[in-house]
């Protein structure tokens, strides 16, 4: 997981634009689901629009985040994730690389092999979701 603290503090009307223009598409507006999901075959870029909230990443043994309006998460494919609580406005913006379509995995039984040759063949993304050609993406993820 890559965490952006406040990065859009000031203006988080921009999130989706700056996603977009870096390449991360397929972008949406809403919630995250109150249960542990996953996508096996791209990595996600959230960004909050507005509100807070607590975030579970990692799967039933990960870590809880809180995040409020203008902290970006991206979560590598793989990497499980729920709501945990949120206040009543928290909405966040999500896209993926080069706007790839994402599946929805719960890690049921029969969902695995594939789900793990799909993380592994997952390639890393070519640009940052917030910096673009530069920034955590390209600089220390290999």
């Amino acid at each position: 997981m890559i965490y952006y603290p406040a990065v859009f503090k000031t203006n988080p009307e921009k999130i989706e634009q700056v996603f977009n223009g870096h390449g991360w598409r397929n972008s949406w507006t809403g919630g995250v689901f109150n249960y542990h999901h996953y996508h096996s075959n791209t990595h996600e870029v959230l960004g909050v629009y507005s509100g807070s909230a607590v975030l579970r990443i990692g799967g039933d043994h990960g870590e809880s985040f809180r995040v409020s309006a203008g902290d970006v998460v991206l979560l590598p494919a793989g990497t499980g994730h729920k709501m945990l609580e949120s206040s009543h406005d928290f909405k966040v913006i999500g896209a993926y690389p080069e706007g790839k379509s994402y599946n929805l995995k719960t890690g049921k039984t029969e969902e695995r092999p594939f789900v793990l040759d799909d993380i592994k063949n997952t390639p890393i993304p070519k640009t940052d979701p917030v910096f673009g050609s530069s920034g955590p993406v390209t600089e220390n993820w290999s």
